[in-house]
């Protein structure tokens, strides 16, 4: 068993290449060997989202706080709220974030595979952003 305390890990901010606006990212788990799962809990502040990304074994997004919106490659932009859990599919190209006027905060999950969690692209444009 292992017990990681509530503020035993530093928060990080998003950094600018992969994320637009103010992003806070909290640590929460790291899978032991031969677990590949890490998850952490990320707050967007209004109008925050991340580039678009791909990630090769999928990722899994809960809300938790406020209001955010989603995307993936070719669908509409989705709002999502506390309660909310998203699904992307391996290597579904996407983006999430905040609402323009509402902070949001989702915990995120996601599995490496070849030690790697994700591939991060261009960053959202402000019409993609829009809808």
């Amino acid at each position: 068993m292992k017990i990681t305390r509530a503020g035993s890990q530093a928060s990080q901010p998003g950094p600018e290449e992969y994320f637009t606006g103010t992003v806070r990212i909290d640590p929460l788990f790291s899978a032991e060997t031969p677990g590949t799962a890490s998850g952490a809990a990320v707050t967007f502040e209004p109008g925050a989202r991340t580039a678009w990304h791909t990630h090769p074994a999928g990722q899994t997004l809960i809300v938790t706080h406020g209001v955010g919106r989603v995307q993936r490659e070719g669908g509409p932009v989705e709002e999502i709220r506390p309660g909310d859990v998203i699904w992307f599919a391996a290597e579904e190209r996407h983006w999430h974030g905040a609402a323009p006027e509402v902070a949001m905060t989702h915990i995120a999950i996601q599995e490496a595979v070849d030690g790697s969690v994700v591939t991060w692209q261009e960053k959202v444009s402000d019409r993609d952003y829009a809808g």
